[in-house]
Parts: C-alpha cells; structure tokens; sequence
C-alpha cells in the first residue's frame, strides 16, 4: 500500500487589527510581532519533519511565514493564488460591528444561510471550496507518500479540514482555527483522509 501524503496545514500568524473581529478576507494586512513569533515556533515545531514541499497563499501573512518555515528544508515556496482567503466583498477590511450596522438585513441572510450566500462583488463557501480543493488535491497527486506544508488562512483550512472529514460547509464554524495553529491530515491512495491533528497551538 502507498504510504499516506501528510499535509501540514497551518493557518497563518497573528496579524494587525486581530483585536476587533473583522473580515479581512483578501486584503493583505500585516502580521504582528506575536504572529512572527507564532512562525518561528511552528519552525521549531516542524524541524524534524521531512517536508519536501510547500505551499502558501500568495497574500504576505503566508508568505512570510511559509519563508521562516522552509529555509530549514532548504525549500522554495510556491505561491498560489488560489490558497487565498475567501473574497468577503464590499465587506472587506471592515469589522463585524461595522457590517451589522450597516447592512443587518444581509449579515442575518448570511448567517441563515453561511454555504450560499455571497456578500456582493465577493464568494460564498461554495466559491472557495472549488476554488481551494482542486489545489490540495493537485498537491496530494504530484507529492504521493510524502510530507507538505501548506499555508492557508482560516476560511481556507476550515473548508479543507470538513472536506477531509466528510462534514458538510454548513458546520464551518464547528471548526476553530486559532492564528498560527497546526492541523496535520493524512491522505491515503484510496481516497481516504483523516484528520490526525486539528488546531493545535503552541
């Protein structure tokens, strides 16, 4: 039996503004120093790992973190643009206390309905899971029996970790993904997945 393909899904650091809850979405913030640290603990964390490939979300609070990461494997990330978090739209940048002052007819029309509704000009879950599923499973193909990191955000990891448990979108937010956590998912050559580690922290 081919051996299973690991994936080390890791959802960036902490970045600016974390203080408010917010939808950062695509926008490309900054990490703090706390997330830059967070970076370099899971390089420690990973060092014995035998991680022969990564890849990260194009936006920097990945990239970043996917570069403190690899230099120890002597690794080149590969940036795709795909990874992204998912597009919130007109809503973007802006807090949720911001939203639901401004739009509460549409804040409540998507919490009823979190897998279909689209916030104008940006996805729903529906979106981002076609968007970021065909990538992971492009990465389990060309790296079959192998160890890869991958950076994403928490829409992104969220949707990959259901996926790997058979759960539907609408449980996205069953789902914690705390900045900088770990999740590890084993991949097997009959289709199989399971989830061996899940926001794990320090």
């Amino acid at each position: 039996m081919t051996p299973a393909t690991r994936i080390h899904l890791i959802r960036h650091g902490q970045v600016v503004g974390h203080e408010q809850k917010r939808y950062n979405g695509q926008t490309d913030v900054a990490l703090t120093d706390l997330g830059v640290k967070q970076y370099q603990r899971l390089k420690e964390r990973l060092a014995d790992s035998p991680v022969s490939a990564c890849y990260t979300s194009n936006l920097s609070r990945c990239v970043i973190g996917a570069g403190i990461i690899c230099r120890q494997f002597r690794i080149e990330p590969v940036r795709r643009s795909e990874l992204r978090e998912l597009n919130i739209g007109i809503w973007e940048g802006l807090t949720w206390t911001e939203i639901k002052e401004r739009w509460p007819e549409e804040w409540q029309a998507r919490l009823a309905d979190l897998v279909h509704h689209r916030v104008p000009q940006g996805e729903n879950l529906l979106d981002l899971q076609a968007r970021v599923m065909p990538v992971i499973s492009e990465i389990v193909e060309r790296h079959q029996g192998q160890e890869v990191l991958v950076v994403g955000h928490g829409g992104v990891n969220r949707v990959v970790l259901l996926n790997a448990i058979g759960a539907p979108l609408a449980g996205m937010f069953n789902i914690e993904q705390n900045y900088g956590c770990y999740n590890i998912i084993d991949y097997y050559a009959d289709g199989r997945a399971t989830v061996k580690l899940m926001n794990s922290q320090g």
